[in-house]
């Protein structure tokens, strides 16, 4: 059996526990803690509407809207919250030596830092206590960013390379961080609206399947059809036929997983989950396409060897997190 392969068929699957394992520990800590009464506060007037909603034709108790019981969401995110502070500083290292093979050096735990803060900030949207100050707090995350970064070149008491430094560190944390921002708060997400979307677990696995199924489709259809080139000369092994069977493919899982997409409080239609798994497994191969232009940029294979068989950790995690911030834009206007 060819090594590469032998790697991915033994790595792959314990990537996969461990992924599979950290969603049970999420969704396990969310409802626990909303077991144990915690409340999640929002407008009175809001809640109260839909709890007089929730009584259909009975008698509506005489209260008033301060008095209606609060929603209890439960602490969601914890798991993906572990998973995102381990990745995303073995990332930052791939990317920073992606960035340095151009003389563009980020400044390595700046760059961690930063992204780890824009993560922890989406994290804490969910607290109505943090919301109030949630827009402030991510402009100083990114604006401190980039003061640290000309700070720390000024320590050095040098001004050649400051701006690139600066430049590196910003562009880095906002790969990473601000794309991994995007798949937190999809997660933590919650709507008082009767047609608003619920972050949940399986929305999360939902872009994962419809990302990693796209590949899949897409190795098998380039195999069996693949005539067109798609860019050849940025990576000729991809075909305008591949992408097509690799879309249809995600579409076919978006269908299918759409069935257990919060059925009570966000129902997904089946061709809601088609168009979504469509649109996704394409900005996931744009994705792919992405780390490939940075990647013949700075003239290497893959980002790392930290996984045998799939390269680093940026080779894993650069489609799901492009395809982040269109999933948060599809499920908000679904």
């Amino acid at each position: 059996m060819d090594p590469s392969l032998r790697n991915r068929l033994t790595f792959g699957p314990i990537m996969l526990a461990a992924l599979l394992g950290l969603l049970w520990v999420d969704h396990f800590v969310q409802v626990k803690t909303r077991d144990m009464g915690m409340v999640n506060e929002t407008d009175d007037r809001v809640l109260w509407q839909r709890w007089r909603d929730s009584f259909g034709d009975r008698p509506i108790p005489e209260v008033k809207p301060k008095d209606a019981p609060k929603i209890n969401y439960g602490v969601s995110g914890v798991g993906l919250l572990i998973l995102l502070v381990i990745i995303l500083p073995l990332a930052t290292e791939e990317v920073a030596r992606l960035f340095t093979a151009e003389n563009v050096k980020p400044y390595r735990f700046i760059s961690a830092a930063g992204s780890a803060s824009l993560v922890l900030h989406a994290f804490m949207t969910q607290f109505p206590t943090f919301q109030p100050v949630a827009a402030s707090s991510i402009a100083f995350v990114i604006v401190f960013v980039m003061l640290f970064a000309a700070l720390r070149r000024a320590w050095s008491r040098q001004t050649q390379g400051a701006i690139v430094h600066m430049a590196g560190t910003v562009l880095s944390t906002l790969y990473l961080g601000g794309l991994g921002w995007f798949l937190m708060a999809l997660r933590v997400k919650h709507s008082f609206r009767s047609s608003g979307v619920q972050g949940s677990t399986m929305i999360l696995v939902l872009i994962l399947l419809c990302v990693k199924f796209t590949d899949i489709g897409a190795f098998f259809g380039g195999k069996t059809l693949g005539r067109h080139k798609l860019i050849p000369w940025l990576s000729p092994g991809k075909t305008w036929e591949g992408l097509i069977c690799g879309m249809l493919t995600a579409g076919g899982v978006g269908a299918l997983i759409a069935l257990w997409i919060n059925p009570p409080v966000y129902p997904l239609p089946w061709w809601k989950g088609f168009v979504f798994g469509v649109i996704i497994g394409g900005i996931g191969q744009l994705g792919d396409l992405l780390e490939s232009l940075m990647k013949r940029d700075a003239e290497v294979k893959d980002s790392g060897k930290l996984v045998p068989g799939f390269g680093g950790i940026l080779d894993i995690i650069d489609s799901p997190l492009l395809a982040a911030p269109f999933a948060y834009l599809l499920f908000s206007l679904f």
